[in-house]
């Protein structure tokens, strides 16, 4: 395989350097087809390839959980183009079973004409999109000459063309819609939020099943009447329309003044429903983070009534909106050493963080601090470096670090593991860096919760002009004494909880 990937490679840097201008147009539109052909049947050794990382679990050697984050952030895929090359992985690809036996691929008929050369991975996706809607009591027997039947009009037609195909073939499958029954259903049930736009707004995305939706119908009923919880309007009745105390009058006089859609109540409605989960106790007892409303902001953006604030979750909120948000709020301050992300001080004899050291874990890390780790903080555990059964483990704020479930368990001294420590200098001191196992890799931090942050945007040296030259600090492990007021520079990171 070297030797051919080599040999490819070179006719690949060859090709490129020779010119096609003495080509005729037939020559041209024959070279064309051919690059083509090369092409799908490439995506072919591509998901062989992803095959064997995938049984071998070849990426951990690498230093990612798994075959997706080693396409996505180890080859700078990104998410999307990952997950199309997975998913082609998986409806192309011969894996082998639990005793070594390498099983047949899911659509053998499709992974025969990309090995041919004649439909490529779009088809492909297509193709495993349109059986994925046939009902599941159909029979293996007609689905896998639906698939072939696929694969022979896919040699002919472009991947759109195709889709309209499938979807003749399962209208011929399910001409009436009887076929589905409840397995169907609730293979295809889900709710997804789709990630912030600019605006910082969310679509979502789903299909509900008939039991949610009747469910959801009633309350949507009781609380997206009009004139009922209208957040435009202070004197609009909050919670059920038949909750004892609504006053008929105020109701009525509310609704003339209501002009919101149908789906603007609903969105209201939503709202007013998480408010009242929140106050009254729904996600338990408001003694954890992952049971309350948590933000972190900076003093900066709090001062300057810009910039955007982030909650455990994730979710980015406008400091106008979190000034609402937050008016009957808790806050906590969190002070860190001059344009560092070192937080001064806070011990515990405990191995579990107290709360305390998570809201100054969330101050400071915002998320799973694992290099390309996305997960937001409400996610993660608190990660001792160096570990807790170690001599030298102790849960300190400068031993700890955010890690979501996954790479806490992917830290050790093995081959495909993890390895961690707490930068002690330079401006990123305090946070916390990660390595492969068993190299000298430099170690890498984790940009993706600190993009857009004030002290990204505001440089230290403008922050030193404004208010003069930083005062003295206590050493990290030295606690900061309560009468002593926080450095004129630092920066300080409030977290509101609503817990009622």
């Amino acid at each position: 395989p070297a030797e051919l990937l080599a040999l490819i490679d070179a006719a690949a840097v060859k090709l490129a350097e020779t010119s096609l201008s003495p080509e005729t147009e037939p020559e041209l539109l024959a070279h064309t087809q051919t690059a083509e052909r090369i092409r799908r049947r490439w995506d072919g050794i591509s998901a062989a390839l992803l095959v064997e990382v995938s049984d071998r679990n070849a990426h951990r050697t690498a230093g990612y959980l798994n075959p997706h984050q080693y396409l996505s952030q180890g080859l700078r895929l990104g998410t999307r183009e990952a997950g199309r090359r997975l998913r082609m992985t998986e409806t192309i690809g011969e894996f082998s079973n639990f005793q070594g036996q390498t099983l047949p691929p899911r659509k053998p008929a499709t992974a025969a004409a990309v090995a041919a050369g004649t439909v490529g991975a779009e088809h492909a996706l297509v193709i495993s999109a349109v059986l994925a809607k046939v009902p599941g009591c159909i029979s293996p027997e007609v689905k896998a000459r639906a698939e072939a039947e696929l694969a022979e009009a896919a040699a002919g037609l472009n991947p759109d063309d195709l889709g309209k195909v499938g979807d003749r073939l399962l209208a011929h499958l399910d001409p009436d819609g009887q076929e589905s029954d409840h397995v169907d259903r609730q293979r295809q049930r889900g709710i997804t939020i789709l990630p912030q736009d600019r605006q910082l707004m969310s679509k979502v995305r789903g299909a509900m099943t008939p039991e949610l939706r009747a469910k959801f119908e009633v309350i949507l009923t009781a609380w997206a009447a009009p004139g009922m919880n209208n957040p435009a309007d202070p004197d609009s009745p909050t919670g059920t329309i038949d909750a004892d105390g609504i006053d008929a009058e105020a109701l009525a006089a509310a609704r003339g003044r209501d002009l919101r859609s149908a789906a603007q109540r609903t969105h209201d409605a939503l709202l007013a429903l998480c408010d009242y989960v929140l106050a009254h106790g729904g996600l338990g007892a408001p003694n954890r983070i992952p049971a309350e409303l948590v933000i972190t902001v900076t003093d900066q953006e709090l001062a300057a009534h810009a910039g955007i604030a982030l909650t455990a979750t994730g979710t980015r909120i406008p400091i106008g909106e979190l000034v609402r948000l937050a008016a009957e709020a808790v806050p906590h301050l969190a002070v860190f050493r001059n344009h560092t992300s070192e937080v001064l001080y806070q011990g515990r004899g405990a191995r579990f963080a107290s709360k305390a050291q998570r809201l100054a874990l969330f101050a400071r890390d915002r998320g799973c601090t694992a290099p390309g780790c996305d997960r937001p903080f409400a996610q993660t555990q608190a990660h001792h470096a160096p570990d807790w059964i170690t001599p030298a483990g102790r849960t300190d704020i400068d031993a700890l670090g955010a890690a979501c479930g996954r790479h806490n368990r992917a830290v050790g001294t093995n081959r495909g593991q993890w390895e961690t420590t707490t930068l002690t200098d330079g401006p990123h001191a305090g946070r916390m860096a990660w390595r492969p196992a068993t190299t000298d890799q430099p170690w890498r931090l984790n940009p993706i919760h600190h993009a857009g942050q004030a002290r990204h945007l505001h440089p230290p040296e403008l922050h030193r002009q404004e208010s003069g030259p930083p005062p003295a600090h206590p050493p990290p492990r030295t606690p900061p004494q309560e009468s002593q007021a926080p450095p004129a520079d630092s920066e300080s990171a409030q977290s509101p909880h609503a817990a009622a």
